[in-house]
């Protein structure tokens, strides 16, 4: 069939007519923007109106620049509400003011009249003003009507009842105010803020009426909590966010201090009688909580669990330990708390169960608190010994630690460490029925697990150490209990870790059969590392002790070290068996009768075994740690020989031939090489200086020639090598002591050899481009000149005014600044220039 007109021209007066009525549409879209624009008033910042663009998103009738479209044009909301909250402020104030200055002005009927008749009107007005739809003004409205409600309540009590108590007023007026807020919330639904200054209200009449009562603390405890469980209630199934957002602070604060009441009343109770009431309070509240965390979200009914669990165990255990002893008042709580952990076997809400059990976690928490300060006390007490080392062997171990601990007031704090330390013990020995049997509250992984070891090791550790303490068992038995205990925990870590990499039985939640898990390993190390410290430290009142202890511990570290295979912890014991080596030879120079610069040689004994251990060693993990150690010795010995120059040069030689030892492995030779010779020059300018020389160059040149032969030798052989390792040591062994010599010479000849024999080496370097010579000729050539012109600049310097310094150091950043990038070009083009040097 023929189209008429044909598709091709059918098409193309489509397009001219779809494109006149877009043309049509932008006018009529841009003119209807106008017309908004001009009806509706603007902000002086407000956008201007344009076309809207093509393909923008922008919606039809929708200016250029504005935000998204609204329903229709009104005024912000934000605006709306500061207007509002000022009326209602402004309001406020004039009937506060009213209230305050004009009520005497007035008769009793006009009093009452006035105050009637704006209170009714305020609480009538938002009744009208919601059902014509304006809930913002009603909100502010309604806003005013409780402040006057407050402030017919202040009339009241001031010409009514001027007599009646304030407290009981209040407490009247309080719940008065409740019961009339309520109905009219509940009676104007819309409106937000009624009901919750209802239950504002709801939190004062039962404590205020007790308080005006005189009754006891237990019963304004009660008079609280009754309080904390109506706001529960209202928390659970008020109605709106605001109501149950003041009920749950409401909870929060009657529920702590209710318990605060009953907690403190319990604890000063005098006999369990008198701890009935208190514990009464608590299990009430714990009750409370618990019915609530039954209903409660998640999170909430954790929350409340939790309380329960503690408000149950201060209630049981309050009773108890009013009939007990002071000092067994905190085992008697931490086993009321361990009960809590039968909650496992009771159908609660998973949430609730889980906040008892952090109730039962939290009672041991909080008695380790109690019992571990004296198990610090025990391991850091022989710290005093330091003071007199080798002083007599104490009465016994409490002697050996110091009085300051009330060992009596103390007593049961081993048995508290003990019955968490089983506790753990027992979870991480039967894992896997204690995760059957905790499956329906939490799913504890393996890592709870390993903790529960290393948690239950420390302890055991600690119940041994502070149960010797407070027995007050004899030195010398003391001494014995913790080395062997520090045998016993270097035996866990090696022994767990051969086990742990002997195959899958070293996970963490293996069955019983299986490896006791890195977490127990680590805890075993550093309790040994722990005692190690504590039990030399004790040692140190008898010289036998110290022998025995440090000859021991070094024996132990190192037969550890040698029989694990983890490198980490192989590393660690093998550095303590270094420590504690260093430390009986000082106990040998003491029991010699040396003095401290004398012992230093003696101390280069075991930094000498060290670098004969690295030897054989070489490339092992281990050995690098245990060469520094040795170091550290070393650096102890020389700290030592410091006072005596003498003995200082003879321990820098010694240390030096162990550098020069250490060097003659390659591995050790970028170091060692120059450590050596900084070492060796160092003793001879020690040497020098202690003999008195004034002319070191008679000593050093002889040693200058042979080093450059050396290392014209070694550069013919290695052209590619350093001109520090060939030249550097020849150059400096003469260069710079003859520099400090001239630094105190005010002679011009010694100044004068040096800046030239330094000129000469500066301009070798520079022909030949070699590195070492051009510094280290340049560089004491520089500090000479220095030298040799300072007297004359002090006296330039005093003779110019005092502001020409700043100004020239002025001028001169100006210029560093102006030209700085091409300073840094050139900085760069000489950094590069001496790096192609050898």
């Amino acid at each position: 069939m023929e189209h008429v007109p044909p598709p091709a021209e059918e098409l193309a007066l489509l397009d001219r007519e779809l494109a006149q009525l877009d043309a049509r549409r932008a006018h009529l879209l841009t003119r209807r923007a106008w017309l908004v624009s001009a009806l509706q008033p603007q902000a002086p910042n407000a956008p201007r109106w344009s076309t809207p663009p093509v393909g923008h998103g922008w919606a039809p009738g929708q200016p250029w620049g504005s935000g998204p479209r609204t329903a229709k044009p009104s005024a912000p909301r934000s605006a709306q509400n500061v207007l509002l909250t000022l009326g209602g402020l402004l309001l406020t104030v004039a009937a506060v003011a009213f209230t305050l200055v004009s009520w005497g002005s007035m008769g009793i009927g006009g009093r009452s009249a006035v105050l009637a008749l704006v209170t009714l009107a305020a609480l009538a007005a938002p009744a009208v003003l919601l059902r014509r739809k304006l809930a913002a003004t009603a909100e502010a409205l309604a806003a005013l009507a409780l402040v006057l409600t407050l402030l017919d309540v202040y009339a009241i009590h001031a010409v009514a009842a001027p007599e009646a108590d304030g407290l009981t007023f209040t407490a009247v007026a309080s719940a008065v105010l409740a019961a009339l807020w309520a109905a009219y919330g509940l009676a104007l639904g819309k409106l937000h803020l009624p009901l919750p200054a209802a239950v504002f209200f709801v939190q004062w009449p039962l404590l205020l009426g007790a308080w005006a009562a005189g009754a006891p603390a237990i019963v304004v405890g009660w008079a609280l909590l009754v309080t904390a469980v109506v706001d529960g209630a209202i928390a659970l199934w008020g109605k709106g966010l605001g109501v149950r957002v003041t009920a749950g602070i409401g909870l929060a604060v009657m529920g702590s201090a209710a318990l605060l009441v009953g907690l403190g009343e319990s604890l000063t109770a005098g006999g369990p009688l008198g701890a009935l009431l208190p514990g009464a309070l608590l299990l009430t509240a714990a009750v409370a909580a618990l019915a609530g965390a039954w209903r409660a979200p998640d999170g909430y009914a954790q929350v409340g669990g939790a309380v329960a669990g503690l408000a149950a165990v201060a209630a049981v255990g309050g009773v108890l330990r009013a009939a007990v002893p002071g000092t067994w008042q905190v085992p008697v709580y931490l086993l009321c708390g361990l009960a809590l952990l039968s909650v496992v076997r009771v159908r609660l809400p998973r949430s609730a169960g889980r906040g008892v059990l952090l109730a039962a976690g939290a009672v041991p928490a909080g008695a380790l608190v109690w019992a571990l300060p004296p198990v610090a006390a025990v391991l850091l007490g022989p710290v005093q010994l330091v003071a007199e080392v080798w002083a007599g062997v104490p009465d016994g171990f409490q002697g050996a630690l110091g009085a300051s601990m009330p060992w009596s007031e103390i007593a049961a704090a081993p048995v508290v460490l003990a019955v968490v330390a089983g506790g753990l013990g027992a979870a991480f020995r039967w894992w896997p029925a204690l995760v059957r049997a905790a499956a329906p509250l939490i799913t504890p992984g393996a890592k709870v697990r390993g903790a529960s070891g290393a948690g239950a090791l420390g302890l055991g550790w600690g119940t041994l150490l502070l149960a010797a303490a407070t027995l007050d068992v004899p030195y010398p038995v003391a001494v014995a209990l913790e080395t062997v205990l520090v045998a016993g925990l270097l035996a866990v870590a090696v022994l767990g870790a051969d086990r742990g990499a002997g195959g899958a039985g070293s996970a963490e939640g293996a069955g019983p059969g299986g490896g006791i898990g890195s977490a127990v390993r680590v805890s075993a190390l550093v309790g040994a590392f722990g005692g190690a410290v504590s039990v030399g430290l004790l040692s140190l009142a008898s010289e036998a002790a110290t022998y025995a202890v440090f000859g021991a511990l070094a024996v132990l570290f190192t037969g550890a070290a040698l029989r694990t295979r983890a490198v980490v912890e192989q590393a660690a014991l093998a550095v303590a068996a270094v420590v504690w080596g260093t430390v009986l030879t000082g106990c040998a120079a003491r029991s010699l009768g040396l003095a401290p610069h004398e012992a230093a040689p003696l101390l280069l004994v075991v930094p000498a075994v060290t670098v004969g251990l690295g030897a054989r060693l070489r490339r092992h993990p281990v050995a690098l740690p245990v060469e520094l150690t040795g170091a550290l010795g070393a650096l102890v010995a020389v700290g030592l020989a410091v006072g005596r120059a003498p003995f200082l040069a003879l321990v820098l030689a010694l240390c030096g031939v162990l550098a020069a030892g250490a060097a003659v492995r390659p591995e050790r030779r970028p170091v060692a090489g120059y450590l050596a010779a900084v070492l060796f020059v160092a003793a001879t300018w020690v040497r020098l200086a202690a003999s008195e020389v004034s002319v070191p160059e008679a000593y050093t040149l002889p040693v200058t020639v042979p080093a450059l032969v050396v290392g014209v030798l070694r550069r013919r052989k290695d052209p590619g090598a350093s001109s520090w390792t060939a030249y550097g040591p020849g150059l400096a062994a003469t260069l710079l002591p003859s520099l400090a010599v001239a630094w105190t010479d005010p002679d011009w000849l010694r100044p004068l050899l040096l800046g030239v024999a330094a000129l000469v080496i500066t301009l070798l370097g520079a022909k030949y481009r070699l590195q070492a010579l051009l510094l280290l000729g340049g560089a004491v050539l520089a500090l000479d000149t220095l030298h040799e012109l300072a007297p004359y600049v002090v006296q330039v310097a005093g003779a110019l005014p005092r502001w020409l310094p700043p100004a020239l150091a002025g001028l001169l950043l100006l210029a560093v600044g102006a030209t700085y990038e091409q300073r840094l070009r050139e900085a760069r083009r000489l950094k590069d220039a001496l790096g192609r040097m050898r």
